[in-house]
């Protein structure tokens, strides 16, 4: 039996040694399958003088599962320099409304005249 799937791939980040690339199915036997991505957005940790903000959108991921999002972004440029921001949301926490939120943390790659990195994290937008 032949159940027609459609969707795309896209890079990995390496960190599965087995795959070099994630598949996200976008229809399934004919019927779409619903993908959507979350808004995030911060400041991070004030370190060396400085601190910056950083805004981004995660990777699409498939609608009413349970699944987390991938996220790359770079900070705001301050004090001559800016950081990388990269790393998986948490699991989908559910709201009484039926939307959902992912919570992300991380440090940001390091870099500047004095090296450094900053924490960050948060709540991704509903």
């Amino acid at each position: 039996m032949e159940i027609p799937v459609s969707g795309f791939m896209y890079h990995s980040d390496g960190s599965d040694y087995m795959h070099s690339h994630q598949l996200l199915i976008t229809q399934w036997d004919g019927i779409p399958v619903p993908a959507h991505v979350h808004e995030l957005r911060g400041v991070t940790s004030f370190d060396v003088g400085h601190n910056h903000t950083y805004a981004g959108t995660t990777e699409p991921a498939p609608s009413g599962v349970p699944h987390t999002h991938r996220y790359f972004t770079f900070t705001t440029v301050d004090d001559r320099h800016r950081h990388e921001i990269r790393g998986v949301t948490g699991p989908a926490i559910q709201l009484p409304n039926g939307g959902h939120y992912h919570e992300f943390s991380g440090f940001t790659t390091v870099n500047g005249a004095n090296p450094h990195r900053h924490s960050y994290g948060g709540r991704t937008s509903l």
